[in-house]
């Protein structure tokens, strides 16, 4: 998981992404737009992490090592309503 710390005003997003190299431009991009982008790379941690800290906005990728993303937007959707 890739976090810096952020201002609490600063939108949150949630990157949910395997493959390292998409991850990183979308966390670049990101952050030059002034967000705070969180990456996770393994489906079976992202649903701990957004019960802890929910973010503003989660981009999900569907294939993943662990719990899949479909089967993750399902599970986020029984107790949330953040944006995916």
């Amino acid at each position: 998981m890739t976090e810096l710390p952020i201002d609490e005003n600063t939108p949150r997003i949630l990157i949910v992404e395997d493959e390292p190299k998409l991850g990183q431009l979308l966390i670049d991009y990101l952050r030059a737009a002034s967000y705070a982008p969180t990456l996770i790379s393994h489906g079976d941690q992202v649903l701990p992490y957004v019960r802890q800290t929910p973010p503003d906005l989660i981009l999900l990728d569907l294939m993943l090592p662990g719990t899949d993303g479909l089967t993750l937007c399902r599970e986020i959707r029984r107790f949330s309503d953040i944006p995916i």
